[in-house]
Formats: C-alpha cells, sequence, structure tokens
C-alpha cells in the first residue's frame, strides 16, 4: 500500500483545495510566489516553531515588497526607502525581489538542522531563475545590489525586534520556570499537577532513582515566553492592554476551576473527551459537513447551520454525508500543523496560494479595480497576510504567556484521577472530579468489569473513572488504526503523535484560531469576497492514504468549505477534536484575529497609497536630510541622473541649493 505524507498531502492544496485544476508549473508562477513556496519547504524542514515562522514569512514578504516597491518613485517602503531608475522595470523587479529574498532566508535559516537541505532549496531557485548566489555586493544600482541591499536593511532592522534571532530565540536566563512539574505521560495519572490552571510541561521520558521513583527527562520547554515583545506589523501601543503587561488587545480572561469561570473549565475539558469518543469510523454514525449544513457561525461561536445557496453559481450547496469518524480524525490532521509542516502562519499561505491559482480567481486588490499583474498582486498579499500572521502570533503568545493555562491532558487526566463529582453517594467522589455520563465518562464497577462488560478489560480498576476514547496510536499506524475503547481517564491521551502528543507551550488562546481567523479576514478583504473561488474550497481525505496518526480515513472524503470563515472555524474546531485545547481556548483566539486581520489590511492599504515624495527625498523617507545630500553627491558631475533637481543635464552646486531650500520634513 502506497501512502501519502500528510505533508505531501498539504502541499498538494494547490491543486485540490478548490476543486479546480489548478496546479501550475513554477515557471508560470510570480518570482515572489516561487519564494513563498520556498519558504514553505524550507520551513516544512526546520524546527517547527509558529512564532517564529510567522516572523519569517512576514519579513520574507516585507523584503520582496520592499525591493519591488524601490523601482516606483511614488510607492513607500517598510524597511527600504531608497529609490532606483531601470530601463526594464519588470526584470529589475524579478531579480531584486529574487536577492532580496534569497540572502533573508540564507540569514534565517543558517541555524536550522537541516541547513544543507533548506540551502539546496534556495541555491536551487535562484539556478532556477537563472540569477548567480556569487553576486553579493550592496553597491550600486543594479538589481541584484538593490535586492541585498534591501535583505540587508531587513536584517539590520530587525536584529533587535525583540524576537532574541542572534539567541537562537531561546529564553533569556531568570525567566521563571513552570509552576508545575512535568507530566510523565507515559505513566498514565497525573500526581505532578499542583495547580490545575497553569501550564504543566510534558516529559518524554524517564527514569528510575535509587528508590524507585520515577524521574523526568526529555522535558518540553516552554516556546518564546517573551514574544510579546517583538515589534509588531500594524499593532501599536495603544492596542495594549493597560492592565494586563505583554498583552495586546482585549481577551476575556481564562475559565479556572474553583475559580471565575469553574463550569466553564469543566464543561471545556469534558466537552474534549466527548470528542475523543468520535474518533472512530466504525460506530455507524454519518454527518453532513457540506456547506448547507455546517458553517456560516456567528463571530466566536458555533451557532451556524450552513447555507443553502451558492452565492457564486447560484445553485443549492449539496449534501456531503461522511462517517463521523473520519471527518474528525481528517480534521484533527488536515489543520494539525505540527512537525514537518509549515506550521499555521505556512498552512495559510498555502491556502492563499491555492486561492489564486483558481481559474476563475482575479487579481483585483479587493475585488475592484484593475486586474494587476501578478507580481505585485502575490507581493501585497504576502506582506498584508504575513505581517497580519506575525502580529497574530505575538498577540497570541502574550495571552498564553500571561495566563499560562494548562493544556486538555494535564487537566483531564488530573480531574479522571481525583474521581467523579456528580454523585457523593457514588465511589471516587471529588469535587474536582469529572462529571459522569453514561456511554461517555463513567465509573468502573464490578459489574462492568464482568466478562463481557464493557470495561472487561479494565478489571482490578474499580472505583476508578473510566471514559470512551482514542487510546493512543496503534503499533502498526501506517495499516491500522484504534477507533476508540473504554480506558482509564487518567491515562486518556489527545490524537496526535505519540512523539508531539501536545505543544510546548500554554493553551489560552488557541493559536490555531487565532492565525485562521485573521487569515481569513485578510483573505476576505484582500479578495473582496468572503467566498472562496467558486463558491466552495474543499481538500480530498483519500482512503487509507491521507492519515498518518494511523491509517486512514476508511473512505475518501472531502473537506468543504464556503467562505474563508468557515475554513477558519474549522482549524478552530479541530484542535478540540484533536484534544490540544477546549472551547474556551478556541473561541477567543477568533475574535482576536477578525480584530487582527482588519487591523493589518488597514496598515497595509495605508502602505499601498501612492505618495508624491519631495523630490530631493532621494530615499524616500519623508524627510530632507544628510542623506540626500549624500546620494546627490554621490551622483555629482553625472549627466543625465535622476538626482538633477534643477534640469540643466548635471548634479553640481544648483542642486545642492535646491535640496537645501526644501531641508526638513515632507509629505
Amino acid at each position: 500500500m502506497q501512502f501519502l505524507s500528510h505533508t505531501v498531502a498539504k502541499t498538494l492544496l494547490a491543486a485540490a483545495v478548490l476543486s479546480a485544476n489548478a496546479t501550475l508549473a513554477f515557471a508560470d508562477q510570480s518570482v515572489a510566489r516561487q519564494w513563498d513556496e520556498t519558504l514553505l519547504a524550507s520551513i516544512r524542514k526546520d524546527t517547527p516553531r509558529p512564532p517564529v515562522h510567522a516572523r519569517n514569512l512576514f519579513h520574507v514578504s516585507a523584503a520582496m515588497y520592499d525591493a519591488w516597491a524601490a523601482f516606483d518613485s511614488t510607492t513607500k517602503g517598510f524597511y527600504f526607502h531608497e529609490k532606483i531608475a531601470a530601463n526594464d522595470v519588470a526584470a529589475a523587479r524579478n531579480e531584486a525581489v529574487s536577492y532580496a529574498a534569497y540572502r533573508v532566508m540564507k540569514y534565517r535559516f543558517a541555524a536550522s538542522p537541516n541547513i544543507a537541505l533548506i540551502t539546496s532549496y534556495l541555491d536551487g531557485r535562484m539556478a532556477a531563475l537563472g540569477y548567480s548566489t556569487s553576486v553579493t555586493t550592496t553597491v550600486g544600482d543594479s538589481p541584484a545590489a538593490v535586492g541585498n541591499r534591501v535583505a540587508a536593511a531587513v536584517i539590520t532592522s530587525c536584529a533587535n525586534d525583540g524576537a532574541r534571532e542572534q539567541f537562537n530565540y531561546s529564553t533569556p536566563a531568570g525567566t521563571p520556570g513552570p509552576v508545575n512539574l512535568p507530566l510523565i505521560f507515559a505513566l498514565g495519572g497525573n500526581p505532578t499537577l499542583s495547580n490545575p490552571n497553569r501550564w504543566q510541561p510534558l516529559a518524554f521520558s524517564y527514569t528510575l532513582d535509587a528508590n524507585g521513583n520515577p524521574v523526568a527527562g526529555g522535558i518540553q520547554g516552554r516556546l518564546v515566553p517573551f514574544w510579546s515583545g517583538v515589534t509588531t506589523f500594524a499593532l501599536t501601543n495603544a492596542d495594549r492592554d493597560p492592565n494586563r503587561p505583554g498583552v495586546y488587545l482585549n481577551a476575556p480572561v481564562p475559565p479556572q476551576i474553583n475559580g471565575i469561570g469553574d463550569a466553564a473549565y469543566r464543561l471545556g475539558h469534558e466537552d474534549v473527551i466527548h470528542k475523543s469518543a468520535t474518533l472512530s469510523p466504525d460506530d455507524g454514525v454519518t454527518m453532513d459537513i457540506g456547506p448547507s449544513a455546517m458553517g456560516n457561525n456567528t463571530l466566536g461561536t458555533n451557532d451556524g447551520n450552513g447555507r443553502a445557496v451558492n452565492p457564486v453559481t447560484g445553485q443549492p450547496y449539496g449534501a456531503n454525508v461522511v462517517k463521523r469518524g473520519d471527518w474528525t480524525r481528517c480534521l484533527s490532521e488536515f489543520w494539525a500543523d505540527g512537525p514537518t509542516s509549515a506550521t499555521p502562519p505556512g498552512h495559510w499561505n498555502e491556502i492563499a496560494n491555492a486561492v489564486t491559482d483558481h481559474p476563475l480567481f482575479q487579481r483585483r486588490m479587493g475585488g475592484t479595480g484593475p486586474v494587476l499583474d501578478p507580481l505585485e498582486y502575490d507581493i501585497k498579499m504576502y506582506v498584508t497576510l504575513n505581517g497580519a500572521l506575525h502580529d497574530a502570533a505575538i498577540t497570541a503568545w502574550g495571552l498564553k504567556t500571561y495566563h499560562d493555562t494548562t493544556r486538555p491532558i494535564s487537566a483531564i487526566r488530573s480531574m479522571c484521577a481525583l474521581g467523579q463529582c456528580s454523585n457523593p453517594k457514588l465511589a471516587s467522589y471529588n469535587v474536582n472530579g469529572v462529571h459522569l455520563e453514561p456511554g461517555v465518562v463513567e465509573l468502573i464497577t464490578e459489574a462492568t468489569t464482568a466478562p463481557g462488560e464493557r470495561h472487561a478489560a479494565l478489571a482490578g480498576h474499580e472505583g476508578e473513572i473510566a471514559v470512551l476514547a482514542w487510546p493512543g496510536a496503534p503499533t502498526d499506524a501506517a495499516n491500522t488504526y484504534s477507533g476508540v475503547r473504554w480506558v482509564l481517564g487518567k491515562n486518556w491521551m489527545p490524537y496526535q503523535r505519540p512523539t508531539f502528543v501536545t505543544p510546548a507551550f500554554a493553551g489560552y488562546v488557541s493559536g490555531h484560531s487565532t492565525f485562521s481567523r485573521t487569515a481569513a479576514e485578510v483573505l476576505t478583504e484582500i479578495t473582496g469576497s468572503e467566498y472562496f473561488p467558486g463558491g466552495m474550497g474543499a481538500f480530498t481525505c483519500t482512503q487509507n492514504q491521507f492519515l498518518v496518526f494511523e491509517d486512514g480515513p476508511s473512505e475518501s472524503i472531502s473537506l468543504q468549505w464556503a467562505t474563508y470563515y468557515d475554513a477558519a472555524d474549522n482549524s478552530g474546531i479541530s484542535r478540540l477534536y484533536g484534544g490540544i485545547h477546549p472551547d474556551f481556548d478556541d473561541f477567543p483566539g477568533r475574535v482576536l484575529g477578525a480584530q487582527l486581520g482588519a487591523k493589518a489590511f488597514a496598515k497595509a492599504t495605508d502602505l499601498f497609497a501612492p505618495v508624491t515624495a519631495c523630490p530631493a527625498d532621494f530615499n524616500a523617507d519623508h524627510a530632507v536630510d544628510g542623506a540626500d545630500i549624500a546620494m546627490l553627491l554621490s551622483d555629482w558631475g553625472v549627466s543625465g541622473s535622476t538626482r538633477d533637481l534643477t534640469g540643466d543635464g548635471t548634479v553640481n552646486g544648483a542642486d545642492i541649493a535646491a535640496l537645501l531650500s526644501g531641508w526638513g520634513l515632507c509629505p
């Protein structure tokens, strides 16, 4: 049996996500698209750090934008403000954009564990485009020099942006550690959770000390808890929460057990258990996952019941009935975005690329006005989308660090190990335990463990809590699947790889939800429609080829979305079925994303607006100053220079006088 890897399947979005034969050879794509694809391929081979790669995506996009903008006198740059003349502007832009992207990426991935492979991607792309990697000069106005100079400006401008890039994004010494000791998940239970409202790292291995006590090893380190201090794209200090240091915007405080939101905390984690019970294709349950039955939610809810009619075709959306267990597993894996993926921000680049590949799509900014050439549209789309996703990472990680909340594996194991909180007259009663629910969460008794009964495999654990759930990946994950069965609640596992289990950072808010709604908002604004081209986005999960955590799905199914918002909501929901988040992590992330996307689009709209610079403002930094004098002097005596302010055919003292007459700030 042949298997299509999860990563490869997702890179085929350009061919499949919109149910259109939209695959295009690299040679037919703009150079910006080619470099975005090269960046995504590099991210898949690098350490999977979503905030770091959101930053990489943004800075490469900004470098490409600045290199493109350098050849237009009325277009503002972001990091680089020089204006360059060229006889063949299109060719100069392609070359400058390529050198800018190449140099930033070479710098950013220099310490990657797969640097040799990534270098082959980068050098191979340059060779395919016909550019030499040996051209390193930053001097002069050749397109290569301009691109290299743009890259240098981006690298220098962002070197001290708070990301600790020079320390490989490591956490500063003296940063407080986790309040909880690690959970050795292979042992079951959770005896080391002292504060159920705070994050707990996982231990992937353990040894035994002289007394036979387990000693954790391979412990997760918290990912970039300082990220709220990174320089943003569109967010400003005015967007800071005055009452929560390091937090942008106004997300609600997460619920806490035995505190404010106690009921929501319990119900949210119990809902994750219920969803874990659906991860089997063998339960006989089917559901309609088409746009006529699912989606169209109010922001921050799952209250939608779909849409009757496709507004693009004018035809009703058809039913899409599938096995529930195939949908829940495909949904979880499609959006997992863990190791070997392009991470959540990269996944939305894949989706954006698929959108622009669709035969019905037209590159009109905001869906109106003239059709732009592919390079201009792609350049502007990437800097807007990835600027927004960069801010989404900063916002989500600020909240994760400030509130430092637990993950379902910690909370569920702890609640189930304590017992049940439904009936004080029954065994194992504990006020901090889990609610009993027949068929999902049950008390193990002598009657239920009798031979042939539902808890027979749990004999010897009478008085403990059993949950109907996915039991973990099968030994032969390539050819078999686990289904669901009754397991000890204290041993519950999320639907994830056994080598991953749960991300190495706090839960609240969901990064997936924040990233996804942010991207959906940007795509809606920049395309002029919330709907996928043709009114339908789709991805086929091929029978017994798509799933990686185990074999499946049992039948080929099509994930479908009418709008970018529907897809984003599915991303958030997927993390509940995957056992990574409760709903109270998901919904606030969606609300934040809507704000972040709108702010980023407004910022980009201002960036793209043409400006009339002062004639002597050669570097377009909105000031006539010493930098402009230096540029003027570099052309001293040159005939036909674009810096000839007086129009007398050469740069001389008259041009110095003209420059000084406009000294100072200008529009």
